[in-house]
């Protein structure tokens, strides 16, 4: 069985970044090979990875969506074959972008054989960790539908936390069933206000921890750097260091 860990927030949180230091950690601690899987419309993950992709899984369903009289090849094959060409090969780590949504019309055979392909491809991954977007729609449809571990990143406002609560609860709605979900609190600015500890509190949600605002990481944003190949001296990466070393366990 793999071990599957999932990533969600809305936009500008960080949570893209928080996932490919989860590829990093798992890979210094030799848990490997890790699939890391970017879900998200606007994928970033290859970015903050280092690596550079030329191919989308939604390429290959539209490919097959629109193959018609085609007897050379089979849609199962034809997607084998896009999903393979899709995959980007690291030294510890692999990655898959899932690409953009679905267009008009109907992706029913489509998605059906691409899940089935994915379910198949994803067994020789004993670590996966996939990078949502907020609504997940590709995770619900796609990939996963059990998750060991699911982090909803959040910045420290109220606004921030609200619309990690929406995303805390569309997991349940989805039917995605999740191990352990925990909430990170991504570039904080000293002490988090009382009234975002009291929804905490009341809501009955899993602080995995604090990762404070660190400018490294925003430098190295601005400058195009990988920035899961930022060095321990970086504040943020030593608070998610210390997060992940509480909750990537494998029970």
């Amino acid at each position: 069985m793999s071990m599957i860990i999932g990533m969600a927030g809305k936009g500008g949180t960080g949570k893209t970044t928080l996932a490919g230091l989860a590829v990093r950690y798992l890979a210094k601690i030799g848990k490997v090979p890790i699939l890391a899987v970017d879900a998200d419309s606007n994928a970033n993950l290859a970015d903050v990875l280092g690596l550079s992709y030329e191919h989308t899984l939604s390429e290959a369903r539209e490919e097959m969506k629109s193959s018609v009289g085609n007897v050379s090849i089979t849609k199962d094959t034809l997607i084998e074959l896009r999903t393979q060409e899709a995959i980007v090969e690291g030294d510890e780590f692999d990655l898959v972008v899932m690409g953009q949504p679905e267009g008009s019309g109907c992706y029913c055979a489509a998605n059906s054989i691409l899940a089935a392909v994915l379910e198949r491809t994803l067994t020789n991954y004993p670590y996966q960790v996939i990078d949502n977007e907020a609504g997940m729609e590709h995770i619900s449809r796609l990939t996963a539908r059990y998750m060991d571990i699911f982090f909803v990143v959040s910045d420290a406002s109220r606004r921030g936390l609200t619309a990690a609560l929406r995303i805390w609860k569309l997991v349940d709605e989805l039917k995605i069933r999740i191990k352990h979900k925990h909430l990170v609190i991504n570039r904080a600015r000293g002490e988090l206000l009382p009234e975002v500890r009291e929804i905490i509190k009341r809501e009955d949600i899993a602080l995995a921890g604090v990762v404070p605002d660190d400018s490294v990481i925003y430098d190295a944003d601005q400058n195009g750097e990988p920035t899961s190949f930022l060095t321990e001296e970086s504040p943020a990466v030593k608070a998610v260091t210390e997060i992940f070393k509480k909750t990537l366990v494998e029970d």
